[in-house]
């Protein structure tokens, strides 16, 4: 039988090999006063390649604001795409996945962050300050939105208990000047 190969999506030595012959072109511009070129379109794809395999990962395939993540990774690796030095690393692939991967998590606090505000501002107004419809009038939508709110207002605490514990952890961090002192721990 014929044993069958593993066919990458993006393939490593390719990679590496078109990122160090576009660090030439940027060398030689750099050299002549010309401007810097464009990233290209297979380092591009490449790119794209990892953000979206990545997005679809079972951590990540949920989230509504998916889109948004894979434009962030993507951004922040063209951001960052200068940093990648051959000499250092032959990997690439695992260099540029942890851009997008991080990139990820911020996007989602950010959003976690935006839907906690939005709720709290939601919770915090009147009804009166919503535009209400006609059919809306009967009271029975006050009274749902108030039900709905009692009962999913879980987010508001979860998000503001991460915080908390977040802040706790940053005070009761002991620092090296305590320890360089010889004061014992705290």
């Amino acid at each position: 039988m014929k044993e069958k190969t593993k066919k990458h999506y993006v393939n490593n030595p390719d990679f590496l090999a078109a990122i160090i012959e576009y660090k030439k072109q940027c060398k030689e511009a750099e050299e002549c006063g010309d401007p810097k070129p464009v990233i290209p379109n297979y380092l591009g794809e490449c790119i794209l390649k990892i953000a979206n395999k990545l997005s679809n990962r079972p951590n990540f395939i949920n989230y509504s604001y998916k889109d948004d993540m894979i434009l962030d990774g993507i951004e922040n690796c063209i951001q960052y795409f200068d940093n990648f030095n051959p000499e250092k690393s032959q990997n690439p692939f695992a260099y540029f996945t942890q851009i997008i991967y991080f990139a990820f998590l911020r996007r989602i606090d950010k959003e976690k962050k935006q839907a906690y505000i939005r709720g709290k501002i939601v919770r915090d107004n009147t009804i009166e300050s919503f535009d209400v419809q006609d059919h809306d009038l009967d009271n029975s939508f006050s009274n749902n939105y108030k039900d709905f709110m009692q009962d999913n207002g879980t987010f508001e605490h979860d998000y503001e208990d991460k915080k908390r514990k977040k802040r706790q952890k940053k005070e009761t961090h002991v620092s090296l000047d305590n320890f360089t002192e010889g004061n014992e721990w705290k």
